[in-house]
Order: structure tokens, then C-alpha cells, then sequence
């Protein structure tokens, strides 16, 4: 049964802007697998057999997606959903009907997630989608990696920085925080993500990051190694990661950097889900304490962010915002 719409509601749906986060939203409501995702999360929701009824399983969701795109503490999540009208009919919400999940309901589904390895599942079923759709490539894989800065600061309940950041320096600067690293194919699809504290390095996260399928392997300089080279080559999987100098000598000939640029060109693609989640979707600092908690948001936004990269080829025919 359609719930009946509020008169806020109903002016809003009469107003002759769509917004960019109502297109946004739409777009995304039309791309995300949800019975699919929601089916994997389904067997840990409680079931609300006695006591007090549970949420509804999808809205959790829903909400819990919003905090990914627009960076949002659990008490943001609460009120954005009480301040914004285009994210109460994204998460399904009519303020006369429906109660809204307060900061600890939001709080306890992400620590569901979490526990059960959920974010995990959710991006493997985004992979699963986008293999039926024909829209990854298994022949090559692109490595790279990027720092997320962690609060450097004392002054919290522990007094202490969080122990399992650490800190590295690149391009002549301190930061302190975690490693994302990621696999994609040639096209910037993200495969496969790991974790680490700033300070380990690129390359030692290089085989957890293929899938054993490569024909080639590309990335910068910082994966580069001779010894890798010549068993890739051995393997038949092309080495196509950019050449670093030999020894003390920081000057490659003109050819190899040319051979550089060349390889960067497809390179490149592997820096686009980064763009996504950092500069569209503020992924750029910690929330958590713990390197486990972070890994775990990292796997839900990059799962968004390669239904975000494919939402054209997703999308139903015909689809226009009805949110």
C-alpha cells in the first residue's frame, strides 16, 4: 500500500528543479542490486520476533549508503534525514508515518556490518553484478594506492593517537594515517581493495591486489621491481608498470621515459575510483579508530563507486528521477 504524502512532501514533488543530489540519489536508488544486497544482510538482521520492531532492513541500508556519499557522522545521518527531503525519499521515509532511526539504530547497523564482514559481501555481490553485465575486464589489472589521513591529535577520551595508523612522508611532507590499495581492470573497475598503515609500502601489497588472471600488470614507480619483472614475464603476463632508475642514478633515458608516459596513459584509469571517493565522497580522513573499521568503509565506497563509474550502462531504459 503507497503511504500518503505529507503537504510538505506534496509541494516538493511539484517544484520545477531537480536538484543534483535528487538526480543524484535517483540514479543510484535505479542502479544498486537491492534485493540482493539486502538478502545477504537479511540472516544477521534481528527479526523483531519479541520486542520492540525492528527497523526496516532496506531503509537501514539506505541511510547507511547516504553516510558513504555525503560523509556523515551517525548524528549527521539523523538529522540530515529529518533537514532534507530529497534523503527522506531516498531512505523511504514520511515524517508523519514513519520513525526515523536515531544516532545509536544507525550506530549498531554499522557495527552489524562490520562484525559479519557484510561490507566485504556487499562489494564481492557489486562485482557479481557488474560480471553479469559485461562490464569488467579480466585480462589486466592496475595497482595504486593513496593515503588517508587519521586525526594526529591527543586531545580524545584515550589521550593517545590511534596505534594503528603510522606515519609516512611523500612529496617532501609528513602524513600521518592508512594505505588504500586497490586492483582495477583497464577501464578503473575495482577488483579488489586492501588496507595498511601509511608507512608500509605500495608494492608489498602487490599480490594480495592481482587476481591471477592477468595477461599484464600495470603501475607506477613505486612497483616497480626487477626480480617481479622477470617472473611476470616468465609467467607469460606482461610487466607493464613504469620503469625506475637503476641504483643511485635518478635519470632515466628519454625512451624509458617515454615508454612512461606511454604506460601512464592507461595507468591513469586505475587513479579514477579515487576520485570518486575522495573528492566526490570526502573519503579523505579516517572516522574510525583501527585500521579493520576503515577497510570496512572502504569496501562499501568502492563498491558504490564502481556502480557510481557504470550507472549509465545500469541503468533501466528510460529511467527519469522519481524520488
Amino acid at each position: 500500500m503507497e503511504k500518503q504524502q505529507t503537504f510538505a512532501s506534496a509541494a516538493w514533488t511539484r517544484k520545477g528543479k531537480v536538484t543534483h543530489r535528487e538526480r543524484f540519489l535517483s540514479e543510484m536508488d535505479a542502479v544498486i542490486p537491492w534485493s540482493r544486497l539486502v538478502s545477504l544482510i537479511q540472516p544477521h538482521y534481528h527479526q523483531g520476533k519479541t520486542g520492540r520492531q525492528p527497523h526496516d532492513l532496506e531503509r537501514m541500508l539506505r541511510i547507511y549508503f547516504m553516510q558513504q556519499w555525503f560523509n556523515l557522522s551517525d548524528p549527521q545521518a539523523e538529522d540530515a534525514i529529518y533537514d532534507s527531503e530529497s534523503m527522506r525519499r531516498f531512505a523511504r521515509v514520511e515524517l508523519d508515518d514513519d520513525k526515523v532511526p536515531d544516532e545509536s539504530t544507525i550506530l549498531r547497523f554499522r557495527h552489524l556490518l562490520e562484525k559479519h564482514g557484510l561490507t566485504e559481501a556487499i562489494f564481492e555481490a557489486v562485482k557479481d553484478l557488474l560480471d553479469e553485465h559485461h562490464l569488467t575486464l579480466r585480462a589486466g589489472t592496475i595497482v595504486d594506492a593513496t593515503i588517508i589521513a587519521a586525526p594526529s591529535s591527543t586531545k580524545n577520551a584515550t589521550g593517545t593517537r590511534d596505534p594503528e595508523m603510522k606515519q609516512t612522508k611523500k612529496g617532501g611532507s609528513w602524513h600521518f594515517g592508512m594505505k588504500l590499495h586497490i586492483g582495477t581492470d583497464c577501464r578503473g573497475t575495482v577488483h579488489t581493495v586492501t588496507t595498511t598503515h601509511a608507512a608500509a609500502s605500495d608494492i608489498s601489497q602487490m599480490e594480495q591486489l592481482l587476481h591471477g588472471e592477468e595477461t599484464v600488470v600495470y603501475g607506477d614507480q613505486a612497483y616497480w621491481k626487477q626480480e617481479d619483472r622477470e617472473a611476470f614475464e616468465e609467467a607469460g603476463v606482461r610487466y607493464r608498470v613504469n620503469r625506475r632508475a637503476a641504483g643511485g642514478n635518478k635519470n632515466l633515458s628519454q625512451r624509458w621515459r617515454k615508454i612512461n608516459r606511454a604506460r601512464s596513459r592507461t595507468r591513469a584509469r586505475g587513479e579514477h575510483p579515487f576520485r570518486i571517493v575522495k573528492q566526490l565522497w570526502g573519503f579523505t580522513k579516517t572516522r574510525y579508530r583501527g585500521i579493520a573499521k576503515n577497510l570496512a568503509r572502504a569496501q562499501t565506497m568502492f563498491a558504490l563507486a564502481n556502480l557510481y563509474a557504470h550507472r549509465h550502462a545500469l541503468m533501466p531504459p528510460n529511467h527519469r528521477c522519481a524520488l
